[in-house]
């Protein structure tokens, strides 16, 4: 059976309260996982050079490798959104695909403030 033909009944209502079968992200989730890791890291070497009282400049310049990290993340799961969640619900079509369409724009505007 193809995603086109994936029954709706096939989705379930997850606690986030959308409906699908699966997160477009699940194949690539323990490369998220270990992305986040790195993320946590980054962000603790920061915390570490304010209390070590480092340069500035030096401090700027890892906050902005943690935010390009981050953004990349991000980046990463909207694309699988797009790939798995929007493109399931605009095939089965109706008020379903619109909503989703909707969502993700409202996320791209998210990032892109």
């Amino acid at each position: 059976m193809t995603l086109a033909q994936t029954p709706a009944a096939a989705s379930v209502d997850a606690p986030d309260g959308h409906d699908h079968a699966h997160h477009g992200y699940i194949t690539d989730k323990d490369k998220y996982l270990n992305r986040m890791k790195r993320i946590e890291g980054q962000a603790r070497g920061i915390h570490k050079m304010v209390e070590e009282e480092k340069y500035c400049i030096d401090i700027l310049t890892q906050i902005s490798a943690l935010t390009s990290a981050l953004e990349a993340v991000a980046i990463g799961l909207l694309d699988d959104h797009l790939k798995h969640c929007v493109l399931d619900a605009a095939r089965l079509g109706g008020p379903e695909a619109d909503a989703k369409i909707a969502e993700a724009t409202q996320a791209i505007a998210r990032l892109v403030r």
